[in-house]
């Protein structure tokens, strides 16, 4: 029987090293390894059917902009600019926690963008700026879970993790995709070659109906929804988030020119 590939990961199974450190909010140095992955080892068969199964809409929350007053993050990107965005703390109320808690420390202050793989993501928040750091607030991992109503839309920020939602800790990621370009992962064929799934109704999965025309629309990847915990969404700042994507990378998705966040504050969205 013809099996669907093994789609691209961001966290988990294969290869990038990613963790959470033991110790207080100030975060310690004793880390527990975990892992990573780039895109996974595609399958040789070509799927017989990977038609997207719909089902009954969803509130989608992504989109919801913030209310004057409502903390949001700023996070300056040096020689990129700024990025603002929204965050859920009803929806994702430890994920949200956690990284306020962080940002208030400046916890995220001269910190790099370790990994950019471009119409996926760049990931950041790690003290070591190799993969292998980084800790909650409290010290430990934590579970965010899988807040409802948040999916990968271009311009998502979601917790890397190294296997579950109780894997999390100060790493992040946001979603670089172009408007209307899904991410749906890869297969080989059986002539070898790799094909790219960029039609959301050709990545096998199962969606509410209002997902997928939103994931036409705004891009994204939502074979990561359901293994990480979303917290929160750009509004203003995507150009710099897909130019920080477009930025040329080595083998290791490490960029050959560091990219530098300068500062993630937390203050009262002025509207």
């Amino acid at each position: 029987m013809k099996k669907f590939a093994k789609l691209l990961a961001l966290v988990c199974a294969i290869p990038l090293i990613l963790c959470a450190c033991k110790g207080d909010s100030t975060a310690g140095d004793d880390r527990d390894d975990s892992v990573l992955t780039g895109y996974s080892e595609a399958e040789t068969d070509v799927p017989d059917d990977i038609n997207v199964v719909l089902t009954d809409d969803a509130p989608i929350k992504n989109f919801i902009m913030p209310e004057v007053g409502e903390n949001i993050a700023v996070m300056t990107v040096k020689d990129y600019g700024t990025i603002k965005i929204k965050l859920f703390p009803v929806e994702a109320a430890k994920g949200t926690e956690n990284f306020v808690g962080l940002a208030n420390i400046d916890y995220y202050d001269e910190l790099i963008f370790h990994r950019v793989i471009k119409d996926f993501m760049n990931q950041g928040g790690d003290p070591r700026g190799d993969g292998t750091g980084g800790s909650s607030m409290w010290g430990d991992k934590f579970d965010g879970g899988i807040p409802e109503g948040l999916y990968h839309f271009s311009g998502a920020i979601a917790y890397a993790n190294s296997g579950g939602t109780d894997t999390n800790g100060s790493q992040f990621y946001i979603v670089n995709t172009p408007a209307g370009y899904v991410n749906g992962g890869a297969y080989q064929d059986a002539a070898g070659n790799i094909i790219n799934v960029t039609d959301i109704y050709q990545t096998g999965l199962t969606l509410p109906k209002n997902v997928a025309t939103m994931y036409e629309e705004k891009g994204g990847v939502p074979f990561l929804d359901g293994s990480y915990t979303v917290f929160g969404q750009v509004f203003e700042g995507l150009d710099v988030v897909r130019a920080i994507g477009d930025a040329p990378t080595d083998a290791n998705d490490k960029p050959l020119t560091q990219i530098l966040i300068e500062d993630i504050s937390i203050v009262p969205y002025e509207g």
